[in-house]
């Protein structure tokens, strides 16, 4: 078993909070999906002030342009990432055929109450008196299993996909962390996990394919409620329909808009603890439009789940307490299971 499906099992949810709605026989926003408007809720994209930083990874100033990045916004698109346009296109497709089939066909690969992986609403979703507009297919490890489940005699291409995006991700993610770690003049022997290889040895990750249907009423629905990722980070593909936004501070919520052939970076909550709040976890959410099917695919990356979490040294001040205290990150992940929004404000030292 994965050791992040490991990590869950501990923390079962209802499964009213893992079945998405049958998107295809609602012509109206039932109740049980209805939000209430809100003055900050969006009619349209909202593009306010400076833009979110768009960083090719090819620049000289990398390093310094990922930090800044991370300090003022927490969030940042990346060109020039390496992965070829062709495998983005197909895993959309694949995605697309995934969230395409009949509900009942979906169902047959639905996560389990106390599992990580399969198909079902977000696991956030029982924080919110409200469903949201989403439906997920979560994949940890192979993505054979579930796959076949799906498509019994015919899942080979699509696991091939999801395998080699994966890879690619990995090696993405790696080359993303040591631009993050650079940044903060961390270097990889401050990094308790990191083994003699190259790469960061048994790193945690997660694969998850999000749909957004088109909603006949998206002033009313949700796509995916506020929230911040339990990851070091998340690096992002998003279709090209606006949805998802961030909150920054002083602005309000701002729409990260679809840039061709580039990914979202978002810093995630390990992140934030390990940088001592230099770093800030990013508040987000997705909305839903009236017209199009949106897609995002997002790749969660963390540390193996018992490792001890703290921030770095280097970055406390002499004489002054760390923000927050030690503890392995899988009991962060327990903590953020029962409280969600309060998770880090509990782990203040």
């Amino acid at each position: 078993m994965n050791s992040l499906s490991e990590a869950y099992t501990d923390h079962p949810v209802h499964p009213r909070h893992i079945i998405p709605l049958n998107f295809e026989s609602v012509r109206k926003v039932p109740d049980s999906h209805a939000w209430p408007l809100a003055d900050d809720y969006p009619n349209g994209d909202l593009f306010n002030g400076e833009s979110i930083p768009v960083i090719d990874l090819e620049d000289p100033n990398v390093v310094k342009l990922v930090g800044h990045a991370c300090e003022t916004w927490g969030v940042f698109q990346i060109k020039n990432h390496g992965l070829p346009l062709r495998l983005i296109e197909d895993l959309e497709s694949e995605g697309r055929h995934l969230f395409s089939l009949p509900a009942e066909q979906k169902l047959k690969a639905l996560r389990s109450p106390d599992g990580g992986s399969g198909y079902g609403l977000a696991r956030i979703s029982p924080f919110f008196s409200k469903f949201m507009w989403h439906e997920g297919f979560t994949i940890m490890g192979s993505p054979v299993h579930h796959a076949s489940l799906l498509w019994p005699h015919d899942y080979t291409h699509f696991c091939d996909v999801i395998e080699e995006y994966q890879e690619g991700m990995k090696e993405l993610a790696e080359r993303v962390m040591q631009l993050m770690l650079n940044s903060l003049s961390i270097t990889r022997e401050d990094v308790k996990w990191v083994g003699s290889t190259n790469g960061f040895d048994g790193a945690t990750t997660a694969l998850q394919l999000n749909s957004y249907p088109a909603c006949p009423d998206p002033n009313q629905a949700m796509g995916l409620a506020a929230h911040t990722d339990t990851s070091l980070f998340t690096i992002l593909y998003q279709s090209n329909t606006s949805g998802l936004q961030i909150f920054r501070d002083g602005i309000g919520w701002v729409t990260v808009p679809p840039v061709a052939g580039a990914l979202i970076v978002n810093v995630g909550d390990l992140f934030h603890i390990l940088s001592n709040a230099r770093f800030p976890a990013v508040l987000h959410r997705v909305v839903v439009n009236q017209s199009y099917h949106r897609l995002s695919v997002a790749y969660f990356y963390s540390p193996p789940t018992n490792t001890q979490v703290s921030p770095f040294s280097k970055l406390v001040d002499p004489g002054h307490t760390p923000c927050y205290r030690s503890l392995t990150w899988k009991e962060y992940i327990a903590i953020k299971a029962e409280h969600l929004d309060k998770a880090l404000s509990l782990v203040r030292a």
